[in-house]
């Protein structure tokens, strides 16, 4: 099917909403698990676009590629998610062309992250574009871009110290939990998922808290018990989730169900917990945080961690802006080049059309002479006089540009003035 627009640079767009101007809940009502990011992809290409990618993490969701506007990125997101449209069109930030660009350098560097120099966004940004390249929904110009910026991120981490030491939604929570729970280590401690955040957070809070006492629950139990195995904690089946929140003092919710898993009726008639939810959208229901004798906490909150490190890694700002604007510059001048080489190709085929069409004429079936040779180069060039003189003498408020770029090109010395 024919895309109905053009993959100039103009239809570039990208549509998103982030932390900036929402909070967890209402992220999560734009949140694209994979099944809807492959619901999105094949809803893209009935209206004819084929050539974007989505990003959707705990602080954003994002989608980037052509369209005629931004408008249908809008429409994209709001039929496949539960988000409402018109709330959407309040909320979201849209951004074209070469500032669109530039925005999602920023995104896969860390510098428009909640916690400045965030370095998982990168394998984020590398996973949707996989994702979307999977199912033939990623042009060049979008692989070369993401390619590009995975090669800055790559290089502000090696060459600046915007994601030196150790600030991130796990380390948030360990510092959380120190200032909160000061005796941690005699706590129980349960935490329902064990995907990447949920992982990461309980080897931060083995290394910095020194607990011990965590039970593991996952829907898929093997995954539970196999790093429970790895570092010496207790596990339980999925359905012993309800007794294992009751018995425990801190709960950590790291899992990706569409819906809340842990629910105010689990935790009613319980002793005092800590409920510390690290899911977009959240797992656990907002009115388990109106019981007295729970405190809950979401990932906007911990995301305000601000310290020593944070203060340092703004003082490498200014390097990562000038590694991004010198690969960002260099982006931009092969996508120039490449609509050049479109052109430069189209010339090489008329000449080539032009020769064969003299060389048939001239030929007739008989072998040619070097004169007849000589005299079909001759009629060739002049053809392609007579076609540039045309042209010159068609776009008459054009002839003199034209001219001095013919000038130019061939280098002939004539001086115009």
């Amino acid at each position: 099917m024919q895309v109905s627009h053009s993959k100039d640079i103009a239809n570039f767009h990208i549509v998103g909403i982030n932390y900036k101007k929402t909070d967890a809940a209402i992220r999560g009502l734009y949140a694209i698990n994979p099944a809807q990011y492959q619901q999105l992809l094949e809803r893209a290409r009935t209206v004819q676009l084929d050539d974007l990618f989505v990003l959707s993490t705990c602080n954003r969701t994002e989608i980037y590629g052509f369209a005629e506007s931004a408008g249908q990125f809008i429409d994209l997101l709001c039929d496949i998610t539960h988000g409402d449209r018109d709330q959407l069109l309040e909320l979201a930030y849209t951004k074209s062309g070469e500032e669109a660009i530039r925005h999602l350098y920023q995104v896969g560097t860390g510098l428009d992250s909640q916690i400045l120099g965030d370095y998982e966004v990168i394998g984020q940004i590398r996973n949707a574009a996989k994702f979307a390249k999977a199912s033939n929904a990623l042009g060049s110009f979008l692989e070369r871009l993401v390619n590009s910026v995975l090669q800055v991120s790559k290089l502000i981490k090696t060459e600046t110290g915007l994601s030196a030491g150790t600030v991130s939604v796990a380390f948030a929570t360990v510092r959380m939990l120190e200032r909160k729970m000061p005796d941690i280590k005699n706590k129980k401690i349960v935490l329902v998922g064990v995907g990447k955040i949920g992982r990461s957070t309980c080897k931060n809070m083995i290394e910095y808290l020194g607990v011990q006492s965590v039970t593991l629950i996952n829907r898929t139990m093997q995954v539970a018990a196999d790093f429970a195995g790895q570092h010496g904690l207790r596990y339980a089946p999925y359905e012993n989730l309800v007794d294992e929140l009751q018995q425990a003092d801190v709960i950590l919710v790291a899992s990706n169900a569409p819906q809340p898993t842990v629910l105010a009726h689990h935790l009613q008639h319980t002793s005092p917990k800590l409920v510390v939810d690290l899911s977009i959208p959240f797992n656990v229901e907002a009115a388990v945080g109106d019981l007295a004798h729970i405190s809950l906490v979401n990932v906007d909150e911990l995301s305000k961690v601000q310290d020593e490190t944070l203060q340092n890694r703004l003082g490498e700002v200014p390097k990562a802006i000038a590694i991004i604007d010198e690969h960002m510059a260099e982006f931009l001048y092969w996508y120039k080049m490449r609509k050049h080489a479109v052109v430069l190709k189209a010339v090489k085929e008329k000449l080539q059309e032009i020769h064969t069409r003299e060389i048939q004429q001239q030929k007739n079936g008989v072998a040619l002479k070097i004169e007849d040779m000589e005299e079909v180069s001759s009629r060739i060039i002049q053809k392609m006089i007579n076609l540039m003189a045309g042209k010159v003498r068609k776009e008459t408020d054009k002839s003199d540009q034209y001219i001095a770029m013919i000038n130019d090109i061939f280098e002939t010395g004539v001086n115009q003035e």
